[in-house]
This record gives structure tokens, sequence and C-alpha cells, in this order.
């Protein structure tokens, strides 16, 4: 598989853009599998974490900062896309923006109480099912309901 390059700005504005990428945060407790989902900002609604690409770092670095950012999340992010989804973004000036998210699986090792905006989110670990219902984009609902990462089964389960 070829190795995802970093991203370049270089003569776009950032609010110019129409793709993010966003953080799967998952675990495994007691067997099962976990989502980590946030609350947007505003409306306090659950979300993944997400945000515009960043200079020089590969989408699945982005979104790995992206769930520091919003989440206090440190873990591993895989190189591999798991799908994406779209949804409307209200831009600063109040206009819709069709935005695409890329979605990356980013494997939680420890979540920490300090992080950026910390005062402005809430998290909570449920499960896949959970998650899915929770979440208000269908796309992303069915990434996440059909998420099965390898680590999660064991290694006497099949593929």
């Amino acid at each position: 598989m070829a190795k995802q390059l970093p991203i370049s700005l270089y003569g776009g504005a950032k609010d110019a853009a129409r793709v993010q990428f966003a953080a799967l945060c998952w675990r495994v407790k007691k067997g099962k599998v976990e989502i980590l989902l946030v609350t947007s900002r505003t409306r306090k609604r659950w979300i993944v974490p997400k945000g515009w690409p960043m200079e020089g770092k590969t989408p699945a670095a982005s979104a790995a900062r992206e769930a520091w950012e919003e989440a206090g999340v440190r873990g591993v992010a895989s190189d591999s896309c798991l799908g994406v989804y779209s949804y409307m973004k209200n831009s600063r000036s109040g206009t819709p923006i069709p935005v695409v998210a890329m979605l990356y699986p980013v494997r939680v090792r420890t979540t920490e109480k300090r992080f950026p905006e910390a005062r402005e989110r809430r998290r909570k670990w449920v499960s896949r099912k959970r998650a899915a219902k929770l979440v208000q984009q269908k796309e992303l609902a069915k990434l996440i309901v059909g998420f099965d990462p390898p680590e999660a089964r064991g290694p006497s389960a099949p593929a």
C-alpha cells in the first residue's frame, strides 16, 4: 500500500476547504468495541472529532490531532480511511457549507483530563450501536456500525 503524503494548503484558504478529516476513536473494554463521542461546541450534538486539513500533516495525522484537541485522546491513527460521510456546516457568516468528512480509526491508548477543548465539550464512551443512534449523519452511523477492527477479534477469531 502507498504511504499517504502530507497535505499542503499552499494557495488555499482554510475556510475555502470542503473536506475534513474525522477520528473514529475506539477501544476494547470487556471484549467489546467502544466508540468515543464528543459534543459539538455550539449545538451540543454527539459527533466524532473532526477538522480541516492541516499544513504538512497526512489526513490520518490530522484526524489524530483533532482527537487530541476535541477529546483529549492519545492514540494511534490508521492510515486507512474507513469511508466518507457528508454534512452541512454553518460558516461564520451563517452560510451552510457542504462538507465531506473522511473517517480514520484512532485506537485510543489514553484519554487526558486536560486538553485544548475540555471546557467546551463533553465526551462519552458508548457501544457501536449506541454511537450510531446518537450521531445525526446516517452515513456516519453506517460506518460506525460496520466498524470491526481486527485487533478487537482476538487471536483465534476468524477474519
